[in-house]
């Protein structure tokens, strides 16, 4: 008889019982010994383990001596996201590629640098021959970023200097990540949606002009059709997410497991994996989630009163996944607002007359709104609370009609840029393995012989 695979038998239920049991570590305990736990400070402050040069957050000023917090600031390599954003040409230029020249390599790329850069970029949006019929194909997964995963590590086997980790050798590893990243994710899609749902199956070639934003589009719709406002701000959302310091979680699994000596494709591998939970780079999809209930719920969008209780609901644990989180709102770091979001607004808006979605972004507005009063009075909290870069994000991916499990891939199709930087910084910066220390609060024991227990 074939045994079920995710079974949960009895035994195994009454042998979880026993380890959650075994794990019971007092909460004073980290007080008690001064433990950063999460490596945060007991203000949510992370705990300074590294430098870096790629990027900065800022999200507090100096008044008289004292920090207080000010409207958060992101910068690449030096360079305020806000000034990259508007510099950007509103013509057929794009500024994802542009902008990882920058990670990458510290300056801002003239016009024949970009050109090659692109170019070489075009050049590795190749997958291997049969690499789609015989990994992305077989035993599709319903979470991309699982997909995504597998076929980073395949990719390991196809490469004939794999181990290699001198910074020519990683580099070049990293550009065909980079560039191959969107053709494994929305391959992966497509494939599941076929043998799961019964959809039609198609795998379109890579059209080597295209940006970044605009090979995600092309290959993902069946007529590879898009508008000039879509691609563009696809790209915009690449821009915002590919980068966030070297303390968000995965970037700092990038740098941890890279300082291991390990291969790009196992770093890369361990990356996904931190970006795919919920609180990280899956937080934008319960955004959308929440706003699909609260919008089934609601009888007036626009009445102030009604969106404002079933906000307070929600904090209550009464509505949605009772979880008593307002997602999209607030952010580690920043306090009083999230650059992200401030330059995300605008296009938001731009692209929801043109979709006509102008019912829906009044309502995300009006929660923008309300939303950090209703926390304030509800919750004690050390810092300001404003809308964070996923609460648009979701919003634009659903006015591109993208798929939900799309969402996170496209993170990390943006994010790649930032962790290649980290890991080609550790490559050429670190030379230790990180090893930080945990305290050991267990009492020795005597041992105890089987008989006698």
């Amino acid at each position: 008889m074939e045994r079920n695979f995710a079974e949960i038998t009895p035994e195994l239920e009454q042998l979880a019982n026993q380890s959650i049991q075994s794990y019971n570590i007092d909460p004073e305990l980290y007080t008690k010994y001064d433990v950063k736990r999460g490596l945060r400070d007991l203000d949510g402050k992370g705990v300074l383990v590294g430098l870096t040069e790629i990027s900065e957050v800022n999200s507090t000023k100096i008044v008289d001596g004292k920090s207080v917090p000010a409207d958060g600031q992101l910068f690449y390599r030096g360079y305020n996201v806000q000034d990259l954003v508007r510099g950007i040409k509103q013509d057929s230029h794009f500024g994802y590629e542009e902008c990882t020249y920058l990670l990458l390599f510290g300056k801002l790329p003239n016009e024949a640098e970009l050109k090659q850069f692109c170019g070489m970029l075009a050049d590795y949006r190749t997958l291997p021959t049969s690499f789609v019929r015989d990994i992305i194909m077989k035993a599709p997964s319903k979470d991309m970023m699982n997909t995504l995963a597998r076929s980073v590590l395949t990719l390991y086997s196809y490469d004939d200097d794999a181990n290699i980790i001198t910074p020519a050798n990683v580099l070049r590893q990293c550009l065909q990540l980079i560039s191959l990243f969107p053709l494994l994710s929305v391959y992966g899609y497509n494939s599941y949606r076929h043998y799961h749902d019964g959809e039609s199956l198609f795998i379109h070639t890579p059209d080597a002009s295209l940006s970044t934003a605009e090979t995600i589009l092309y290959t993902l719709r069946p007529d590879k059709k898009y508008t000039a406002l879509e691609a563009k701000l696809l790209d915009i959302a690449l821009i915002l997410h590919m980068e966030h310091g070297g303390g968000n979680n995965s970037t700092f699994t990038t740098h941890l497991v890279s300082s291991s000596g390990t291969d790009t494709y196992s770093v890369i591998a361990a990356s996904l994996g931190s970006l795919k939970g919920p609180k990280h780079g899956g937080a934008n999809i319960k955004v959308v989630q929440m706003f699909d209930a609260m919008k089934a719920e609601l009888k007036d969008w626009t009445d102030e009163e009604e969106v404002g209780n079933y906000l307070r609901r929600l904090l209550h644990k009464e509505a949605f996944d009772r979880a008593g989180l307002i997602y999209g709102m607030g952010h580690a770091v920043y306090s009083l607002s999230d650059p992200r979001a401030v330059i995300f607004r605008s296009f938001v808006e731009r692209l929801s007359i043109e979709k006509g979605y102008q019912k829906e972004f009044a309502l995300y507005s009006l929660v923008e709104r309300l939303a950090p009063r209703i926390i304030a009075d509800e919750r004690k909290i050390y810092k300001g609370v404003s809308p964070n870069v996923d609460f648009y994000s979701g919003f634009v991916y659903s006015m591109l009609d993208l798929p939900l499990e799309l969402y996170t891939p496209i993170f990390a199709i943006a994010r790649i840029a930032g962790w290649s930087a980290h890991r080609m910084e550790e490559i050429c910066c670190g030379g230790k393995i990180m090893r930080p220390a945990y305290m050991n609060i267990s009492p020795h024991r005597d041992y105890v012989p089987i008989d006698n227990r």
